[in-house]
């Protein structure tokens, strides 16, 4: 049973929380990928090629154990183990989607130079 971490919330506590579920270098990239549908563990490996299988792996547990990703065992020998997103994984499809939209817009700028915006709070 996963453990839900409790939060001291401020203003940016749902932000806290969120990336705290996505957060990481691989998590976002695995949601992505799922949201085509479900892959067995070497399809989401070969579309994400610079990820080892232990980090796959933990990532995985780590998004199953938040109850983004389904994971599915069939008795087969060898045993056939497919992922896909649950429904909660599911509701985050906006916020992946928007994430590569914005990284999309970002590899197209012409200029490097970063620029400071004004606080939002």
């Amino acid at each position: 049973m996963a453990r839900h971490k409790t939060y001291d919330c401020s203003a940016g506590c749902p932000v806290e929380a969120t990336l705290d579920l996505i957060g990481g270098k691989w998590k976002g990239l695995i949601l992505y990928h799922l949201l085509d549908g479900t892959l067995r563990f070497g399809e989401l490996r070969k579309c994400i090629p610079g990820v080892t299988a232990r980090m796959l792996t933990q990532q995985l547990r780590e998004l199953e154990a938040s109850g983004l990703v389904h994971r599915e065992v069939h008795a087969e020998v060898p045993p056939r183990v497919e992922y896909s997103l649950t429904e909660l994984g599911e509701s985050l499809r906006k916020v992946v989607l928007a994430l590569k939209a914005w990284g999309e817009g970002y590899l197209g700028r012409a200029s490097p130079k970063p620029q400071r915006l004004a606080s939002v709070r």
